[in-house]
């Protein structure tokens, strides 16, 4: 998943010029299409985030979910296309968008999940 603009600069910061990079949780959110720079274009008719986790350590650049991303009972019909990930629940700093591996095609009250290690974070 690539990483937004801002998220990568802070990055480099806290790397290059000593200063604190900290996030707590890290939310999901659907999407109906790309998300765009600022995360915010095309999102889902579900607009609530879950939070995803990652219990286990980085390696070789990269860390993946370690629980099951889970939307249950979602609000609208329609075709999932892309995630966008957030530092908070609501509001927050926008991280970063990724396409999903396959489109899916919900319908109101279905449930949806990101499985445990499907969603892949890397720093190139």
């Amino acid at each position: 998943m690539p990483l937004a603009e801002s998220t990568r600069n802070s990055f480099l910061n806290a790397l290059c010029r000593n200063t604190s990079y900290a996030n707590g949780a890290v939310w999901a959110k659907l999407h109906i299409g790309d998300p765009g720079t600022a995360g915010t274009t095309n999102a889902a008719g579900n607009t609530t985030r879950q939070q995803a986790t990652f219990g286990n350590v980085a390696s070789g650049g990269a860390i993946d979910n370690t629980a099951a991303i889970a939307w249950t009972s979602v609000s609208t019909s329609e075709t999932y296309t892309h995630v966008s990930l957030w530092s908070a629940s609501t509001a927050g700093t926008f991280l970063g968008s990724a396409a999903l591996t396959q489109s899916k095609v919900v319908n109101s009250g279905d449930n949806f999940s990101i499985p445990i290690s499907d969603l892949d974070l890397t720093i190139a």
